[in-house]
């Protein structure tokens, strides 16, 4: 079968290859692939960041998808032939205080879809049946393959934040996360701006407000001027940091209000700010990095239901066949969720 490959420790690097079609194991099912997404992590392997010097190319990337099962292990009771799944990517070992005590998402030992193992950027892949999520079969599999990253902004703002009915909510960085991150956050009450740099001024802004959303370009217009008026100059009392830039915090430290709360999503790598002022507020500063089964749960019921609107956040501009193109337009800021139609390696 055909699959993409990140084969080099360069940027760049990504080259279809032929590779033998996975068995399943007793305990996996094997899924075809139908779509597949991409994420900021997929982006940051094209880089080849520090974060993903572990991997050992070539490696299959991605881990957003949806699919349905084609073939099942003689161990697997949950699931049969047909059935619509996606993939819970970051695997526990099982046996960690973390996973031994329901935090497997923040497992000591896990694995990850796409970047310890071979990933979903191919015709069939195999997953453990505790990985796999199943999907109600009338939603589309198109908007299914954003499940992955609609249970983080699901699980940052459901469980790991307490946005209520009227709050002011600044959402900083209008990436795929920060998208969903907004939209969930309205349903929750919240009154919701979404922030962004210059670079998202061609796609990513213009989204946010197709959403529904008041937005600002921080380089080129006035935050402080708009928290004042928002907030009647009390601060935002939420902030969701998705920017993954060192920036992110910083800004948000001046954007929430005194006894607000920061949410943590986007992975920023390192900054440096001066740390009295958060003490002397009492922020509560909240960390939110991945998500369980209960967030992958409340996320395909709001993709079914239209409370995230997965079809506008899909971009279908890009072939997989031509994966740089995406990848450069993503790193731009030019787009903000390409999803691959899978079915053109089977072509």
């Amino acid at each position: 079968m055909r699959a993409l490959a990140k084969t080099t420790r360069d940027k760049g690097g990504m080259e279809l290859v032929d590779v033998p079609k996975p068995e399943p194991k007793p305990n996996e099912a094997l899924v075809e692939v139908a779509y597949a997404g991409v994420c900021g992590s997929d982006a940051g392997i094209y880089k080849f960041k520090e974060a993903y010097h572990r991997m050992e190319p070539p490696t299959v990337i991605g881990h957003e998808y949806s699919g349905r099962v084609v073939d099942v292990g003689s161990d697997v009771t949950e699931f049969s032939v047909g059935d619509p799944v996606v993939e819970r990517p970051i695997r526990g070992c099982g046996s960690c205080y973390q996973c031994k005590s329901g935090d497997e998402h923040v497992c000591q030992n896990a694995v990850v879809t796409g970047v310890d193992h071979d990933g979903a950027y191919a015709e069939y892949v195999p997953v453990p049946e505790t990985a796999l999520h199943a999907l109600p079969p009338e939603l589309d599999l198109r908007r299914a393959a954003v499940t992955e990253p609609t249970s983080i902004g699901a699980r940052a703002v459901v469980e790991n934040s307490r946005v209520g009915a009227g709050d002011t909510v600044l959402v900083a960085g209008p990436g795929p996360i920060g998208q969903v991150t907004a939209q969930i956050a309205a349903a929750q009450g919240g009154d919701v701006i979404v922030a962004g740099v210059g670079r998202d001024a061609e796609h990513r802004l213009p989204l946010a407000r197709d959403f529904g959303f008041r937005t600002v370009d921080v380089e080129n217009e006035d935050l402080d001027s708009l928290r004042e008026e928002v907030t009647d100059g009390i601060g935002f009392d939420v902030v969701f940091d998705t920017t993954g830039h060192p920036s992110g915090l910083p800004m948000s430290v001046d954007a929430v209000r005194k006894g607000g709360q920061i949410v943590l999503v986007g992975q920023t790598g390192e900054t440096t700010m001066a740390y009295s002022p958060l003490v002397r507020s009492e922020l509560d500063i909240q960390c939110s990095f991945a998500s369980m089964w209960e967030d992958f749960e409340r996320s395909v019921r709001m993709i079914r239901s239209g409370t995230v609107d997965a079809e506008g956040l899909i971009d279908s501009r890009f072939s997989l066949l031509d994966a740089d193109e995406a990848f450069e337009a993503f790193l731009d800021g030019r787009t903000c969720k390409p999803v691959f139609d899978v079915s053109e390696l089977r072509e």
